[in-house]
Formats: structure tokens, sequence, C-alpha cells
């Protein structure tokens, strides 16, 4: 079935959804051990924090250009031909770990693959999944729409930092370590395989003929986009010093954990993640979407902050715990924003520039991260990580608390605040 977007036809119906939701478990399984297990294969290849904050910087680099590739294209080819390009790309990836040990290869790849050694959804993906997602959804369902799928996205991811655990098992049966640890990348190239399958299911949704014969991909919401984009890239500079791979090496280090032990937090600390999506559903009926990102934020980054202090390991994985209850409520609700504030045929675009600042500033800081994970003060990415992502909400609630979606706008009368006023200015 060929559909179109931007236009008067649309695409998603609840199938599609449901589609969406099952490719994006997939993800979130693989994702979710493979930020674990990453540290520790590179590790026990012999190769330093630092070298592992360069994987990590790679990934995320390649992860933007990839990302800011298929956005353009979305607005312009079949949103189910790139999502299948992507499956493939992780098939590769995952069988390209399994295989390869020189650091300059790893790195490589790393840059061209998918490998996400954050706890966050990014990558290609991502913004031909939310313009499939929002382009047949009431702009009163849209948030609750994006936290399902967060939702989905963050159960998934905890029950793969469960999955890391696995290694462990395979060398309690006298499997070598380190090809236990190549059997999880096997495993992730699976998973991809079972995400191609899925999206093969889906429709072939076509760019509107208006769409097709566009020049540019952005148009009247060309400044909200790219505001938005140079601010979320400060919280992902920040979010760089903190990423799930450098948090496990950290916790590996100062404390001495297991890779079981550490799987089994990032499962819990997941779980609560996921669960708190659609709270920020809720909470955004009530208090607005901008309110709930910046709220709920705050408290999770001077969680943060006091962690990196902290000697004792209960009290960090307490304030981790809690930092993760609250820093992912502003997913859906940055999300649901982003498609809010921009015309439906901007959908993809504007989701690729407002993520692929966040990869390109997020692949800065792992490398700097990890070579401060080697000095005394080992504590000092998560210090500077919480420090920024305060500073980043404060500059957001003032220059955005008076641009308001749609369905927020319906409860006002001041025409002042109308996105389309915004837009003009």
């Amino acid at each position: 079935m060929t559909t179109e977007y931007g236009g008067e036809r649309r695409s998603t119906g609840s199938s599609t959804i449901a589609l969406l939701y099952a490719a994006r478990t997939a993800r979130g399984l693989a994702d979710g051990f493979a930020a674990i297990v990453l540290p520790a294969y590179l590790v026990e290849l012999g190769y330093s924090p630092f070298q592992v904050g360069v994987v990590a910087t790679g990934a995320l680099l390649g992860t933007a250009i990839l990302t800011l590739t298929v956005g353009w294209l979305g607005s312009y080819r079949p949103l189910r031909a790139l999502l299948l390009a992507g499956a493939l790309i992780m098939v590769l990836t995952g069988v390209g770990f399994a295989t390869l040990d020189s650091f300059l290869l790893l790195v490589i790849l790393a840059f061209v693959g998918t490998i996400n050694p954050s706890s966050g959804d990014i990558g290609i993906f991502v913004p031909l999944e939310h313009a499939m997602l929002a382009s047949d959804v009431e702009d009163e369902r849209r948030t609750l729409i994006f936290a399902r799928y967060s939702l989905v996205g963050g159960l998934s991811s905890a029950v793969g930092a469960l999955l890391a655990t696995a290694p462990d098992l395979f060398v309690s049966f006298d499997v070598p370590r380190l090809t236990a640890l190549k059997v999880m990348f096997l495993i992730y190239a699976g998973l991809g395989l079972v995400g191609a399958g899925l999206y093969r299911l889906l429709p072939d949704t076509r760019p509107a003929a208006n769409e097709q014969a566009s020049r540019s991909a952005l148009g009247p919401s060309r400044g909200i986009v790219y505001r938005l984009a140079a601010l979320f890239s400060v919280d992902a500079f920040a979010g760089g010093f903190a990423v799930q791979s450098l948090v496990a090496l950290w916790l590996f280090e100062r404390f001495e954990m297991s890779i079981s032990a550490a799987s089994l937090f990032f499962f819990w600390s997941n779980t609560l993640a996921a669960f708190s999506y659609p709270v920020a559903a809720r909470l955004s009926r009530r208090f607005g979407l901008i309110n709930t990102m910046v709220f709920t934020h705050i408290p999770s980054s001077i969680c943060l902050i006091v962690a990196s202090v902290v000697p004792d390991l209960t009290a960090v994985l307490a304030l981790l715990s809690i930092r993760a209850a609250l820093s992912q409520m502003d997913v859906p609700t940055r999300t649901s924003y982003v498609m809010a504030v921009v015309t439906p045929e901007e959908r993809p675009a504007a989701a690729s520039m407002t993520a692929v600042p966040r990869s390109l500033a997020s692949s800065v800081s792992p490398v700097l991260a990890g070579a401060m994970l080697s000095t005394a003060f080992s504590g000092l990415p998560l210090l500077i990580c919480g420090s920024l992502k305060v500073a980043y909400d404060v500059a957001l609630l003032l220059s955005f608390r008076h641009i308001k979606p749609p369905e927020e706008n319906r409860s006002i009368s001041d025409p002042k605040s109308s996105i389309t006023r915004a837009r003009s200015t």
C-alpha cells in the first residue's frame, strides 16, 4: 500500500503505530545491552578508558551525520525504504563488532554504524519513526503517543540492560569471556534483522507531490527549529559526559562493580526512566510541555552533581536512580513539542535538525570524559554534565515559555502566544 504524508492523505494507523512500537522494542533491547557490553568488550581487548571514549565519540559523531542525511531524505524519499536501510546498517554493525578487534577499525565501524553508547534513543531511525508517528495523530493525543513510544523503548532498554549479564552466564559454562562478549554483538545483529522484518510490513509512505517539488526541507518553522537545535545541542554536549557506557565504566573503575551488578542496576534505572514517560504526558497536560521538560530536568541534574562527589556506592546508586526517574521526562515532551511547532511536511527534517546537533555536540564530550575518568577526581564528568544541564534548562525556559503548541493555545485566548505569531518573529 502506498500512502502520503504532509498532504491530505495520511499514513499512520493503529497497525503502523504497533509496528513502529515493536521495532522500537527490538532496537531498545539491542541498545540496552550494547551500551554496557561495549566498554567491557573494549577493556577486555586491552583498550584504555580514553580509547573507550574515542569509540563513543566516533559512534555519536557518525550518528549525527547519518541522522542529518536521513532527515533530509525523509522529506523526499519513502520512509519505509530508509528504515530498512537503517536496519541493514544495524545488522552489519553487530557483525562487525563481533569480528573486528583493531582499534582503528572499531572506531571506523562505530562512526558508520548504529552502535549507541548512550541510554537515549538517538540515531538514524529517530526522525523517520517520529515523522510516521506524528503524521496522523490529533494534537491532544500526540504527546501520549510519543510517551507510549518512549515507554516501550525505555522498558525494552531496561530488559536489554539485564541481558548484559549473559556474558557472565556464558563464562560460567567455560566460554571464553571475549567470545561471550562477541556473541552479544551477534545478538545485536539478529535484533537488527527483526527490525528489518517489522519495517518491511509498514505502508510505503511517500512524500506528497508538493513536498517533492520543494527545494527546502524546512520552511516557515526554520527559525524555531534552529533555536531549539542550538539549545538541544547544549543539553546533548552535557549528556555526553555521562552516557551510559561511561557511567558503567565509572562504576567499574571507581567501585569495582561487576558487569552483572551494573546490568542489574541499569535494568532498574532504565525501568524507572521508562515509567516516567507516561507520567510526563500527564504532567504536560496540566503544566505544559516546556514546564514539564524544565522542572523535572533540573532536580535530576542536581542528583548527578551530588553523585559525582559522594564516596558511598549505595548513595551513588540511589542518586542515579532518582536521576533516572526524572531525567528522561523531557524525551516524549521534547519530541511532541518539536512536532507541534512545525508544519507536517517539515517534520522529518525538523526531527533530524534537532537530533543532529544533539549527536554532534554529544560526540565531543565522551572523549573528554574518558580522559577525566583517569584523573584523581573521576567524578568530574558527572559534575560537568549536571551543571551544564541546569544552565540549559534555564535557557530553554526563558527562550520558549511563550511559544505554545496548538493544544495549549486552544486554552489561551491571548493571540500573542500563538505559534503562527511566534514563527513570524
